[in-house]
Formats: structure tokens, C-alpha cells, sequence
């Protein structure tokens, strides 16, 4: 697969790791920030993975704010605040951008996204602002649809192309299917000259070829191939040994 002809919106972050207070308080306590100098993104699809608490999340949501997008999700121009929750660690990243700007953007943010959803009907509800904003989501209120289809609509006909897309967990809602649907959606807006930047537990999701995939461990953050990640070796042994794992797994002896 060839490389973008724009290359890419967000080539690296590094972290000032002088101006960093204390490396024995949260955010920078965790092994992933502690041991961070940059991180590279690939042009097209970089993948962010590891164990609950490894600070995937927290990475993603930085990586987000320190380009200017809300903390709870979606556009640069969504300013909005549901709770202060977000930690301090974007204040202490460099951003290193490309040539090209992104003619498109959005933070999605599995946790978080009722928040957007609602923030949406509500100016949707507030007089002389022209077009229905809801129009560029299908049509239909986020909350008048499933989770699941809420999330897709918004993969579907939200992200138009030439965009920065960070993701955290998108998976969270989504069907196997819908997984490979997405991929697909992915696909297409990567040859339209899309950038993706996903946190996910998804051997699905993280199956996209040419990507470049980030394993989040207490060395800190290490490349990996998709067949020596935990969520690709795990699932493989216990669809292919799944009698022997069970009784391994609910053995009351």
C-alpha cells in the first residue's frame, strides 16, 4: 500500500519531559509517560494498545487536546465541558505536524460519547444557528439510535476525508460485523487521504494492513506486530483450544 501523497497530518509528539513536575504523580507515574521521549504515527493507521490501566486512554486523550480538540470528544469547534476529568499531560507535549493541514478532525471517544450526542441535540435545539448539525450524522438524534448505530453513523457520515481521526475504543459498541465494517470505512478514508490514530482492544480493528502498532508495557512503549499482541495470541488459543482453555479456566478442582 502506497504512502499518503499528503503524508501525514501528525508525524510525531514528543514529551518535555524537563518541564515534567513529578514523575511520581499521575499522569507521569505511568510506565508508558515515564519512559516516553516521541512517538512517531504512521501516515495512514497507528494502533495504541495494551492492558486496562497501561494508560492507552490517557495517552490518546492528550495526544487529542494537545491538537486542540475537546477533551470529551468530537471537532476542533465542539467546547463543551461535562466534567474536568482529563488529565494535565497534553500541557506537556510538542506536537510535530505535517505540511498539509486536515481539511476534517474528530475526537471520538467511546466513554464520553452521550456527552457529544447531547451536546449536539442541544445546539441543534438553539435558534438561528442554519443547518442541522445532526444532518452530517445520518439525519437522526445519536440518542434516538442504538450505541452501536449511533457510533456508526457518525464512522459513516461524519468522517468526510482528508481528516485526523483519534480514536479511543471505538470497538466499545460495535458488533464483530460492524468491526469489519468499520475497517472497511477505515480503508476508504484512508485512500481519501485520512490519518488514524486508535486506542483499541480489538484484534479486529487492529488487523488493518501497513499499520503501525504501539504495545503500551511496564518498559513503556515498544512496537509490535499484530500477531505478537495479547488480544490477537489470547483470542487465537481459545478459538482454537477453546474446550481445553474452558476446562482450564472453570475447573472447580
Amino acid at each position: 500500500m502506497s504512502i499518503h501523497r499528503n503524508g501525514h497530518y501528525l508525524r510525531k509528539i514528543s514529551l518535555l519531559r524537563d518541564a515534567v513536575p513529578d514523575f511520581d504523580r499521575y499522569p507521569f507515574h505511568l510506565d508508558a509517560v515515564r519512559e516516553l521521549d516521541e512517538l512517531e504515527f504512521h501516515p495512514k493507521v497507528t494502533y495504541i494498545v495494551g492492558e486496562n490501566g497501561a494508560g492507552k486512554s490517557t495517552l490518546i486523550e492528550a495526544i487529542a487536546v494537545a491538537l486542540g480538540f475537546n477533551p470529551e470528544g468530537g471537532t476542533i469547534n465542539f467546547n463543551f465541558e461535562t466534567a474536568h476529568t482529563h488529565s494535565e499531560l497534553h500541557a506537556y507535549m510538542r506536537t510535530v505536524r505535517g505540511a498539509q493541514r486536515p481539511r476534517d478532525g474528530f475526537f471520538f471517544r467511546a466513554e464520553s460519547y452521550f456527552n457529544v450526542a447531547t451536546y449536539l441535540d442541544e445546539l441543534d435545539r438553539e435558534p438561528g444557528l442554519g443547518a442541522s448539525l445532526i444532518g452530517s450524522y445520518g439525519g437522526n438524534s445519536l440518542h434516538e439510535q442504538s450505541h452501536g448505530e449511533s457510533f456508526f453513523a457518525t464512522f459513516l457520515h461524519r468522517f468526510s476525508g482528508g481528516g485526523l481521526y483519534i480514536m479511543d475504543e471505538p470497538e466499545a459498541a460495535l458488533s464483530p460485523s460492524r468491526q469489519l465494517a468499520m475497517l472497511a470505512r477505515m480503508h476508504d478514508l484512508v485512500r481519501d487521504n485520512s490519518q488514524f490514530i486508535i486506542a483499541t482492544h480489538s484484534p479486529i480493528l487492529m488487523a488493518y494492513p501497513d499499520a503501525w502498532i504501539y504495545r503500551l508495557t511496564d518498559r513503556g512503549i515498544e512496537r509490535t506486530a499484530w500477531e505478537d499482541t495479547d488480544h490477537y495470541i489470547i483470542t487465537s488459543q481459545f478459538l482454537n483450544n477453546r474446550d481445553r482453555m474452558l476446562r482450564e479456566l472453570l475447573d472447580d478442582e
